[in-house]
């Protein structure tokens, strides 16, 4: 993540957190970023306000509260039609007081109706104040941890909207790879769309290459060919990784729907930015997708439930695999879960495997204290160990090599030297854990989730994505969601709770 400037505040870190100093390597969220110096009895716990397109602040000015609440209300407002072209609102014709979108409406029904939300509705983004930067887990702006309020719009439906329903051509593209709940998304939009009153609902194959090649027709979607879609894995339109021509998509559809993770929603905003750019009155709205619940700023992405869920059925007495490129998030709440891990190892801890203080000694120890261990490893984990490729896939992200094949090895080959029999089993769970069906929570959070998409399109925002972030939903700009991955904290208590559980020293 690029910081220009940072303030940064440097404080020694206790004994009772000297594990921590261990690490050496960045752990980022959302308004800082912590850095763990590799020392060897005393390190330094550096807090940094990440200072992207912000102001550098003077914490000895006693304006700066102020200063930074006007830095983050520009960075948090919502793209909207207005700001290039002038479109008049008219009233809204989604209701649940009527079976049918409303016609020719004078108003009255929305005022006997409270289901619409206030263009002023804010949600905390933070809802914990933290007294000191060594607090497990602390989110400071300063070196105090002083409490500033960072507000973010509320999602739902508006009594006024931009669009006439009749005239909207409305398309919805899965990107990437499978998830949990695409289904249940598809069918959520497609439904919402239908009670605006949009006719001309189109899904695009296969990602963005339904827009480009020839045989990948646009399917027509209505309530009929989505009702039981929802009961099945996958996508029902498929989906792919690759690139997109910006130019031709802009002005194709009306509202564009973007199911995807990081990258996809990159495009998304590459799309609304063409779009702002030749003043077309087209809302890009994006929908945050990825098991590893590694997007900035919101509580967890749907199909996560899931994948940790579809988890539980291997991990029994097996050697386990998980997702997780560059975050643990699946891995940790698998092993938390399951309370049966006793070695949870992720991307954002290194470990070595080898000397007194390595994974095979604990293994050692494991195997004669209990007669058997359980192993759960994300696939990002120890890339360190390996050698890498440097090859990359069609998103353009790194082909990781091999962790689970690599510890299997490294295990079967330390007991044959100590003299100790050992039976090694590997279950690599990729797509038992993608291409199940959503589970109950999960199926909840896609109905919220495309249904806000569709309000948020509706009332004339661009370039935004609807999330949940404390408890509530809400819309967020792309860039804020798309300026880092989300990372598994160290000194989070969500962490510290996985090494209670597991009960597994440190690694290094």
């Amino acid at each position: 993540m690029a910081l220009k400037s940072p303030v940064d505040f440097a404080g020694s870190i206790t004994s009772g957190h000297k594990h921590l100093g261990c690490f050496g390597v960045p752990s980022c969220n959302r308004s800082r970023c912590v850095r763990y110096d590799k020392k060897p009895r005393k390190c330094q716990l550096v807090t940094r306000a990440i200072s992207v397109d912000r102001p550098q602040l003077d914490f000895s000015n006693p304006d700066w509260k102020k200063q930074f609440q006007e830095d983050f209300n520009r960075r948090f407002s919502l793209p909207h039609l207005n700001d290039v072209i002038d479109v008049e609102p008219r009233l809204t014709t989604f209701s649940l007081k009527s079976r049918a979108p409303l016609e020719n409406v004078n108003g009255s029904m929305q005022e006997s109706w409270n289901g619409y939300v206030n263009d002023d509705d804010r949600a905390l983004l933070k809802v914990i104040k933290f007294a000191s930067p060594t607090s497990a887990g602390a989110d400071c702006i300063d070196p105090d941890c002083s409490w500033v309020e960072q507000w973010v719009h509320r999602a739902g439906p508006r009594k006024q909207i931009y669009f006439e329903p009749q005239y909207v051509k409305a398309g919805i593209v899965t990107c990437g790879g499978l998830c949990p709940g695409l289904n249940d998304v598809i069918r959520q939009i497609v439904l919402t769309l239908e009670k605006y009153g949009v006719k001309n609902i189109v899904g695009i194959q296969h990602g963005f290459r339904g827009f480009f090649e020839d045989h990948l027709a646009e399917v027509p979607l209505n309530r009929h060919v989505v009702q039981n879609i929802n009961l099945a894995g996958g996508s029902f339109l498929g989906v792919s990784r690759g690139g997109a021509n910006i130019s031709d998509i802009a002005r194709r559809l009306d509202m564009l729907f973007v199911l995807g993770g990081n990258g996809t929603h990159a495009a998304a905003n590459l799309i609304h930015e063409e779009c702002r750019k030749r003043k077309l009155k087209v809302s890009i709205v994006g929908v945050p997708k990825t098991i590893d619940n590694d997007i900035l700023l919101m509580d967890k992405t749907f199909g996560f439930d899931t994948a940790v869920e579809a988890a539980q059925r291997a991990i029994n007495s097996a050697y386990i695999e998980l997702m997780g490129r560059s975050s643990g998030f699946i891995t940790m709440h698998a092993s938390l879960s399951s309370g049966q891990v006793d070695i949870c190892l992720i991307p954002e801890v290194p470990f070595t495997l080898d000397g007194p203080n390595g994974v095979l000694q604990h293994l050692e120890h494991l195997i004669e204290t209990k007669g058997f261990a359980l192993i759960c490893v994300a696939e990002g984990a120890g890339q360190e160990h390996l050698q890498q490729s440097n090859a990359t896939d069609a998103s353009g992200n790194m082909i990781l090599s091999d962790i689970g094949v690599h510890l299997q090895q490294k295990i079967k080959s330390h007991f044959k030297e100590i003299g100790v029999h050992s039976d090694v089993k590997y279950i690599d769970p990729t797509y038992m854990v993608r291409a199940v069906r959503a589970n109950a929570s999960d199926a909840i959070l896609c109905t919220v989730l495309g249904q806000n998409a569709v309000h948020g399109a509706f009332a004339g925002f661009s370039g935004i994505t609807t999330g949940v972030c404390n408890t509530h939903n809400v819309y967020l700009p792309i860039p804020e969601v798309i300026r880092s991955t989300r990372f598994v904290d160290p000194n989070s208590r969500m962490w510290h709770r996985c090494l209670t559980s597991t009960g597994q020293p440190d690694f290094h």
